[in-house]
C-alpha cells in the first residue's frame, strides 16, 4: 500500500475481473431467453371504488360529528364586552360576501357562502379543502 498526494491510502486493484464477474464479451455470447406472455385469470369485474369505500365506511355513518360554520371573529377587552347590550353591533374581520369557513370536528373541510333557506340561514360549500 502507499499513500496518495492528500494523504488517503491506495489499494492495489487486480486489473483481471474475478472469474466469476461477467464480463462485456461473455454478456453477449449469452443467449437470451424468450419472454413468455402471461394471462390474467377471468375474474367477475371489480366493485366500483365509490361502492366499496361506502361499505367500509357504514360502520361509522352513524357517529356524529360537530360542524361548525364561522361567520367571522374578532378580539375586545372585556370592558367592551361588559358594556355590550340588547342591540349592540359585533364587528367580525370578514366583509359581506366574503366565504365563510365550515369545520367539522374543529378540522377545516370547507369554504362557502351563506344562504336563506325557509327563513333558516344555511351554507352552501363552494371550496372543499383538501387533507394535507
Amino acid at each position: 500500500m502507499s499513500e496518495n498526494e492528500t494523504g488517503n491510502e491506495a489499494f492495489d486493484v487486480p486489473e483481471t475481473p474475478t472469474p466469476d464477474a461477467p464480463t462485456p464479451d461473455t454478456m453477449a455470447n449469452q443467449s437470451e431467453v424468450p419472454l413468455q406472455e402471461m394471462v390474467a385469470d377471468e375474474k367477475a369485474a371489480p366493485e366500483p371504488l365509490s361502492e366499496k369505500m361506502a361499505e367500509d365506511l357504514e360502520a361509522v355513518f352513524d357517529v356524529p360529528v360537530r360542524v361548525s360554520v364561522i361567520l367571522g371573529r374578532s378580539k375586545v377587552p372585556v370592558s367592551d364586552l361588559l358594556k355590550m347590550d340588547v342591540g349592540t353591533v359585533f364587528e367580525l374581520d370578514r366583509q359581506v360576501g366574503e366565504a365563510i369557513e365550515i369545520y367539522v370536528n374543529d378540522r377545516l373541510i370547507a369554504r362557502g357562502e351563506i344562504v336563506l333557506v325557509e327563513n333558516k340561514l344555511g351554507v352552501t360549500m363552494t371550496e372543499i379543502i383538501k387533507a394535507a
